[in-house]
């Protein structure tokens, strides 16, 4: 083993309820970290908040990760760090604060602020800004502006005795390298050791991803329905082992930890945070033998000075979207439900025309079943014959509510069996 003390740190899902106790009794933990953000899911606070100055946060870490275990974690020690706040942290941390005063537990919450740059929005506009992808100008509508904050502030919350500390945006991997640089002091210059922890973080970042939630060799898998959540152990050297509790079902091998190592990655040499410019091309994964559930050990991570930026997440009112999905059977299945939806779409944008709406802003026609998600290495038939039972799925997006209104109602008017869905989209297309 290598040198000096280890710390454990364990990740919780976003449906926390059977994954809280998991961790906490059979984890023997350390830190115990939820990771709630997506870009689409500060969209959905964003349209919460505007709806209640008290609402912006996760409410499930609260009353489901929280609530119902607080004295516990108090009376193991086990301290907490989760982006749960959303884009509301204070609101969140007011809202634990009332769950600890009714256990009748004593818990100094800390939170992160600096995240949120609306007051910047303006600044931002005659900056000239444009959309990285499309060249587009800086949108009107912007709902939220967020930039995503290191580990430093976490550290820094934790050296004051913070017992649970709450952020808003910040990177994924940041909620775990924060109590490893409050755990072992590592310096900001440190670059081979803040890598190493920011691919701890990064290693259990989407929780049972890298113990077989997704896995490509899903029969692999065991007892998925009681799935494993992961615990990463860290040296002050930088050396990680990653496994999981006792007695769950999951697996950790070479091939699960592998494919989360790459997910969402980019350039393995110059992967981007705000505390280190990673560079895991060098990684190796090594399973360790004789371990229930299966364990690795994982080092090699190498580190650069970051840049000078950090990256932002903004999201605004895109329109609307509605979907609808639809089984076929019979013969020439796939030609029919095409027909069937393309016939739709014709319908509803004669409709359109009368109304003076424009067309759609996008559409988009599946055909699950026939490989369609494939493209150009779809298979079409089967044995050679045509397929006899398929679902369309029939997405649209437009500007105006009323526009996809009159496509769900189209849908249930042509009696094709299709089940619409409208749903507003807030931040439909986040843009970074």
């Amino acid at each position: 083993a290598a040198a000096g003390p280890r710390y454990r740190c364990a990740k919780g899902g976003s449906f926390p309820a059977p994954t809280v106790p998991q961790l906490l009794y059979g984890g023997k933990l350390d830190f115990l970290v939820f990771d709630y953000l997506s870009e689409i899911t500060m969209s959905l606070l964003t349209a919460a908040k505007a709806r209640s100055p008290a609402l912006g946060y996760t409410p499930d870490f609260v009353s489901a990760a929280m609530a119902p275990y607080i004295k516990d974690i108090h009376r193991k020690g086990v301290r907490v760090i989760s982006n749960a706040g959303g884009i509301n942290p204070l609101a969140c941390a007011a809202a634990l604060q009332e769950v600890a005063k009714k256990a009748d537990v004593d818990l100094k919450i800390a939170v992160v602020t600096g995240d949120d740059l609306m007051n910047e929005k303006e600044n931002l506009r005659g900056a000239g800004i444009t959309d990285s992808e499309s060249g587009k100008q800086f949108p009107e509508s912007i709902h939220s502006i967020n930039v995503y904050l290191g580990a430093r502030p976490i550290s820094r919350a934790l050296d004051l005795g913070a017992d649970i500390v709450v952020t808003g945006r910040c990177v994924d991997s940041g909620i775990v390298l924060g109590p490893l640089i409050h755990s072992f002091g590592w310096n900001r210059d440190e670059f081979d050791l803040l890598a190493a922890g920011s691919l701890a973080g990064h290693l259990i970042e989407c929780g049972a991803q890298c113990t077989g939630g997704i896995f490509t060799d899903w029969h692999t898998v065991p007892d998925w329905h009681n799935i494993g959540f992961p615990i990463v152990e860290c040296s002050s050297e930088g050396v990680i082992t990653l496994s999981k509790p006792p007695d769950t079902g999951g697996l950790i091998s070479f091939g699960t930890v592998a494919e989360q190592l790459v997910y969402e990655l980019g350039n393995p040499q110059r992967y981007l945070l705000p505390d280190v410019t990673c560079d895991f091309s060098n990684v190796s994964i090594t399973e360790i033998p004789g371990i229930d559930g299966g364990a690795v050990k994982v080092h090699g991570a190498k580190g650069l000075p970051p840049s000078k930026f950090y990256k932002v997440n903004a999201t605004y009112l895109d329109g609307f979207r509605a979907t609808a999905v639809c089984p076929v059977g019979g013969p020439k299945a796939v030609e029919k439900g095409k027909r069937t939806a393309e016939s739709i779409l014709q319908r509803t944008r004669l409709i359109f025309s009368q109304l003076g709406y424009e067309d759609y802003s996008a559409v988009n026609i599946q055909v699950l079943g026939s490989e369609d998600t494939y493209g150009p290495h779809a298979r079409r038939s089967i044995d050679g014959q045509s397929l006899r039972e398929a679902v369309i799925w029939l997405a649209v997006h437009h500007k105006q509510k009323e526009a996809v209104e009159v496509f769900s109602r189209e849908i249930a008017a042509a009696g094709t069996g299709m089940a619409p869905g409208l749903t507003a989209v807030v931040g439909g297309r986040p843009r970074v």
